[in-house]
């Protein structure tokens, strides 16, 4: 009989447990889900309550289970330690309670009273300490006549000194590639922090419970800095540009545009991922030669004197050029710019960020080019104009709401054609008011004449994109070997899907061996009054960093509980794979999801060795459409027509997207479960390199750990391998060595080009969501990074720039070629 506490709350919790699990597998089988669940909670509960008559029954009734469990997640997970310990660690951790001595007691020896509960927990515990010896990667190494190939010319970088580090990718070919070989495979381990600068520009937080003037936006350091000379310009989250000594860090000098209050406080996001350098022309007259502009947040360009700092009085209204005008009405918050303006041939050339999922009549998403010395528009590439391309006038308006292009642009200067990375005309998920045009230029790479803004070609990589898989960054430039020998400028465009399309660029058409074709998508369940394409195009012959379709198997959690959840969740869920058409009234997992399987970082492209790299992130969304009036009849979201600032939401209406204008709102979400534990488990983070040449992968790694992200957000956890989220890119040098500080665990990693083994990290004091950068001054290579946090991942907060570089020794004995 049971006699001790001990033994009463393990069969009260036993069967409170049984409870849950009875119920809501019952649930989960009867929608056809999996029997496990409400198999197990019958017998945990018949356990319970025959511990009070016969404590060896209940202990064989619970081994028996222990055991079935195991052979049931073997089954379904194999050994895979990621899906195994959500199925048995629970169970297991309650089988080893129960061994200890003064649990559910026999009155006989220890041994024989518990030798059932002993071996199953033997048996599960085995299981999983067999399958933490499960490789996640797939493993390779570059060829060493590859890993030396470095008599490729790279007419991206042509006049930019090895040293430099002079645009956002390096060049404009955006391939983010240094020439510099100082640090290598050999001696990366001897890294050290050369300086750290604190910029100033810190998150805005109230005292207490005060909101701060940042409270509800996400404040992101994602900038990658430039290097010029011997001085790095960068921005910050509040639009700050400032100049530091590339050799010691000190700063030189630090401008403040004073963005308007009025647009901050709007603004969904504080961000600015980098400045842009350009000397205007001799022949060109200007007192202000070297430039550096940058976007503020108020939707303005400012110019500034690269070596003092002022504005360029002769560049628009004293340094200043604002982007609002041709936009019409422009409600505070709806358009901000937070990528640098690709310059080249004097010409400006931006687009900027229009505030998804609003409405449809939200601001043009046109493309612009200024003159860079005056900052007079030269042209604006408008989808809905005809012509589309045209040079507005003062009191002109370009076409509302056409796709936007808010990454970072890239372009080939020698072709004179500058590659623009599109969105959808919004809103993201509902696609029945779009146009032509719109549907025509959305989700697609544009190549544009820099000089005249002309179109030149165009390629899709999604059709009436349902999903908000706009491309996130500009393609990255590499030459390939053709059919024949010759050598063919291609580009590589990486997107949120994890495809990545080579397409001469020249002509916007797939290289020759790099095939596109037209699959079969899901279709179903569309809105009835939008449509969705029957086909959708994947590269044929690349291999992708795309994940499988979800199964049901494939749902985690923290434990066994909250893992059946998942389960439930996705049986409830429209869900067909990939390309899933967004259903009203029904929640529709979306995965891959628009937070990228590669986002805005895009890709880094070794040139030499033909190699690609991409770290990739794995997290489902999921959506529902609902009809407006649910929310619009009470007055939780008010109406609104456009006129005027929108009105602010109530209530359940507060995290829902509007979508006014349109029959529906849209509630969007990453898939947590109620313990905020992502419902697709592990790997969630990859480091992948692809060879271009033999279209392979050569080797891939999860990367990042669980050791700042635990459940409810918090930072505290074991570092568990699982491969981490992450936001920002990587960068490869010539000595081998691949950078990035991107994962959401904070630090910064050099990994072997060769291999993708970890070679040498370092604790960041803030989150990395940024991409590095390396350059050369006083015979030392050096590595940067901005470690500021991700109000996205939740990462901590910060506003440091961190340089690195050899130790005296390592330094001394080589040589930066």
């Amino acid at each position: 009989m049971i006699t001790s506490v001990f033994s009463i709350v393990t069969s009260i919790l036993l069967a409170l447990v049984g409870l849950f699990l009875l119920l809501g597998g019952g649930y989960l089988a009867a929608i056809g889900g999996s029997l496990f669940y409400v198999l197990a909670g019958a017998v945990m509960i018949g356990a319970a309550a025959a511990a009070f008559k016969s404590p060896r029954l209940a202990l064989r009734l619970y081994a028996g289970l222990l055991l079935l469990a195991t052979v049931w997640a073997l089954f379904e997970a194999g050994f895979n330690i990621w899906n195994l310990e959500v199925r048995l660690l629970t169970l297991v951790g309650i089988g080893a309670w129960m061994l200890l001595p003064w649990v559910w007691r026999l009155g006989g020896s220890w041994l024989a009273d518990k030798r059932e509960m002993l071996g199953a927990v033997s048996v599960g515990a085995l299981a999983l300490v067999v399958s933490c010896f499960t490789s996640y990667s797939i493993d390779g190494t570059v060829p060493a006549d590859r890993m030396a190939a470095q008599d490729t010319a790279d007419s991206a970088a042509d006049g930019i000194p090895a040293a430099d580090w002079q645009a956002y990718g390096r060049t404009m070919g955006g391939d983010r590639y240094s020439p510099l070989a100082q640090i290598t495979t050999a001696n990366v381990g001897h890294l050290k922090r050369a300086w750290l600068t604190r910029t100033g520009d810190v998150q805005q937080v109230g005292e207490g419970t005060v909101a701060g003037p940042d409270q509800g936006h996400e404040f992101n350091l994602e900038v990658t800095p430039i290097k010029v000379g011997d001085t790095l310009y960068m921005c910050t989250p509040h639009s700050w540009v400032m100049a530091l000594d590339a050799a010691t860090g000190k700063v030189k000098w630090t401008f403040d545009p004073h963005p308007a209050a009025a647009d901050q406080a709007k603004n969904v996001y504080l961000s600015c991922r980098g400045v842009t350098y350009y000397r205007i022309p001799d022949e060109i007259q200007t007192s202000c030669r070297t430039r550096i502009y940058s976007p503020v947040a108020d939707v303005r360009i400012v110019a500034l004197d690269a070596e003092t700092g002022k504005p360029c009085d002769d560049f628009g209204d004293h340094g200043f050029i604002s982007l609002r005008q041709y936009l019409g009405h422009v409600p505070h918050g709806f358009h901000f710019v937070t990528s640098p303006p690709l310059v080249a041939k004097n010409r400006l050339i931006t687009g900027g960020w229009i505030f998804d999922n609003q409405a449809n009549f939200e601001p043009s998403g046109a493309v612009r080019g200024f003159d860079a010395t005056t900052g007079a528009i030269a042209w604006a590439w408008d989808a809905g104009h005809t012509p589309e391309t045209w040079t507005p006038g003062p009191d002109d308006v370009l076409t509302r709401d056409t796709p936007n292009a808010w990454g970072v642009y890239t372009a080939d200067p020698d072709l004179g054609l500058v590659y623009i990375p599109t969105g959808n005309s919004p809103p993201d998920n509902w696609g029945g008011s779009r146009r032509p045009f719109d549907d025509a230029t959305s989700s697609a790479t544009i190549a544009l004449d820099i000089v005249t803004g002309e179109r030149r070609w165009t390629y899709q990589t999604v059709h009436h994109d349902l999903w908000d898989m706009d491309i996130p960054a500009g393609p990255s430039m590499v030459d390939l070997p053709g059919p024949g020998g010759e050598m063919i400028p291609a580009l590589v465009q990486s997107t949120k899907r994890g495809e990545f399309f080579v397409l001469d660029r020249r002509t916007g058409q797939p290289v020759p061996g790099y095939p596109v074709e037209e699959r079969p998508v899901p279709t179903a369940g569309v809105a009835p009054d939008d449509r969705v394409s029957p086909t959708q195009p994947f590269p044929a012959a690349m291999p992708s960093v795309t994940p499988p379709d979800l199964k049901e198997t494939d749902m985690w959690g923290a434990t066994l509980l909250d893992q059946m959840i998942c389960r439930i969740q996705y049986r409830q869920s429209a869900y067909e794979g990939q390309f899933t058409p967004p259903h009203v009234g029904k929640t529709t997992i979306v995965y891959p999801a628009f937070y990228g399987i590669v986002d805005w970082q895009g890709i880094t492209i070794d040139p030499q060795r033909k190699i690609m790299l991409a770290n990739a992130s794995y997290l489902p969304f999921r959506i529902k459409l609902d009809h407006r009036q649910t929310l619009e009849g009470p007055g939780t979201l008010p109406k609104w027509n456009g006129q005027g600032e929108e009105p602010a939401a109530k209530g359940d209406a507060l995290s829902v997207s509007p979508d006014y204008g349109t029959p529906y709102i849209a509630y969007t979400n990453p898939w947590l479960n109620p313990l905020q534990i992502p419902c697709k488990g592990p790997v969630w983070g990859t480091m992948t390199a692809i060879d271009l040449v033999t279209k392979k992968i050569i080797w891939q790694h999860p990367v990042g750990t669980t050791r700042d992200t635990g459940p409810f957000r918090t930072h505290d956890n074991l570092p568990l391998p699982t491969g981490m989220y992450n936001i920002g890119g990587n960068i490869v040098t010539k000595g081998g060595v691949v950078f990035m500080g991107a994962t959401a665990d904070d630090y910064l990693r050099a990994f072997d080009l060769a291999t993708g083994k970890v070679l040498w990290r370092d604790r960041l004091p803030a989150g990395g969501q940024a991409t590095p950068m390396s350059y050369e001054i006083g015979g030392k290579q050096y590595v940067l990074i901005a470690a500021g946090g991700h109000g996205g991942l939740g990462t901590r907060s910060g506003d440091y720039i961190i340089a690195y570089t050899l130790d005296g020794t390592q330094a001394a004995g080589a040589t930066v070629q």
